[in-house]
């Protein structure tokens, strides 16, 4: 008897749907005025397209003079001269002439994940790194640096999308309108510390401008992907890919989705604003760093009934910056071993080096570097030291692509480096 209780009044769907359609409706309406300063749906992904295309990509930078032109180019070439160690070949050498007889299930394999990329050269020096002890290149890369500073950096907005193509990896970028841009006046820093649970995000008009951002890099960079840490921001997300806009958004762990219940909460609504299709703009979210694997089961389960298991990513923390957000040490990667045998479509993210290495650094990883501007990390001599400490994920990333292969699971790398 309980479960007709639950169940959802088809005139109750009929409410929802006259209220999201009401012409009258003022929410919708001022979402259509920021809309229509970019075209219709169709023009929207028109210039994204072809902000996307890489020889036009190409030809910004060397329009601007950018120092990442040749750095680009050597990215193409050592591809294409097969310079990065094939799947195969990486197998082998961890497995022995016994990798022959495992079957991986390339269906079910891990994306390896990388956070946060903040600056282009960083990824230089990974591939550089990647070739010659012949590791894995991420498949996957988070950014969270600021978008003003990187658009006007020597073209690292255009760098970053090049050579994401170049590599084949998918990215995601953060946006600027988000709760660390002061938008809520009353908070401060620690001595406000309360004010921030759950007040800091995008207050008031904040998600009509935060959709005002994305348009704008969507259509002038091609940016198809970017961080969501808002209630109001997740539903104008999905009301943008509704009216035809081909964005997508990944859910950032601060939302909080640390039980299976807030997962629950979080797709049904991807399921009910889905296209005609079934498909989602929600690319994928992460849990909570306090989840265990229970949890990233049952969450798997509800993907799977609601039809997002091929649309929505899972993805799990296996290491964070050492400084400023867990309490240290904290290290999934046996656990991600243990449910990946039976979860798909699940990324391994990767926000810090191993625990015991970050110890022992002069500058161990913090989460607090991601909000410094470029000129005071320069200023203060730090930059080699946060390139450490983007390498030391790399080398991490890598361990879980060893763990993954010695337990006889696929996992995906940079796929146009690495041929299976």
């Amino acid at each position: 008897m309980y479960k007709d209780c639950l169940s959802i009044s088809p005139c109750i769907i009929d409410d929802i749907n006259d209220f999201l359609t009401d012409p009258q409706n003022e929410l919708i309406r001022n979402v259509l005025r920021v809309v229509e300063k970019y075209g219709t749906p169709e023009e929207i992904n028109a210039k994204a397209r072809e902000a996307r295309h890489l020889p036009n990509i190409m030809n910004r930078l060397r329009n601007q003079d950018s120092p990442y032109v040749k750095d680009l180019e050597w990215l193409v070439s050592v591809r294409d001269k097969g310079a990065f160690v094939p799947v195969s070949e990486y197998r082998q050498r961890v497995l022995g002439d016994d990798y022959k007889k495992v079957y991986f299930d390339e269906g079910r394999a891990v994306t390896l994940e990388i956070s946060s990329m903040q600056f282009f050269p960083f990824l230089i020096e990974e591939a550089k790194q990647a070739i010659d002890k012949k590791e894995i290149m991420p498949g996957r890369y988070i950014r969270v640096r600021c978008m003003k500073e990187q658009e006007n950096d020597n073209g690292d907005t255009l760098a970053m999308a090049a050579a994401m193509q170049i590599l084949g990896a998918s990215y995601v970028d953060t946006l600027d309108t988000k709760g660390t841009d002061g938008s809520n006046v009353h908070l401060n820093g620690p001595a406000t510390i309360t004010g921030y649970f759950g007040g800091i995000g995008q207050p008031n008009d904040y998600p009509l401008a935060w959709v005002d951002e994305y348009l704008y890099y969507y259509t002038n960079y091609g940016i198809g992907e970017v961080l969501n840490t808002n209630p109001g921001t997740v539903l104008l997300g999905y009301i943008l890919y509704k009216l035809g806009i081909d964005i997508k958004f990944k859910i950032s762990v601060f939302m909080g989705n640390d039980n299976p219940y807030s997962v629950l909460w979080t797709l049904l609504m991807g399921r009910m604003l889905a296209r005609e299709d079934g498909t989602t703009p929600l690319s994928g979210f992460n849990l909570s760093n306090s989840v265990n694997n229970k949890t990233i089961a049952l969450s798997s389960e509800i993907r799977s009934r609601l039809g997002l298991e091929s649309n929505v990513r899972i993805e799990h923390h296996i290491t964070e910056a050492y400084k400023s957000i867990v309490r240290q040490p904290y290290n999934r990667r046996d656990e991600l071993i243990e449910i990946a045998r039976s979860v798909p479509n699940i990324s391994a993210k990767h926000e810090g080096g191993d625990p015991e290495i970050e110890e022992t650094l002069d500058h161990p990883s913090d989460i607090l570097d991601y909000f410094r501007p470029k000129k005071e990390v320069e200023a203060s001599g730090d930059m080699d030291k946060l390139l450490i400490n983007y390498l030391e994920k790399h080398n991490s990333l890598n361990k879980t692509a060893e763990a993954l292969t010695r337990a006889g699971l696929a996992f995906i790398g940079a796929p146009r480096l690495h041929r299976r």
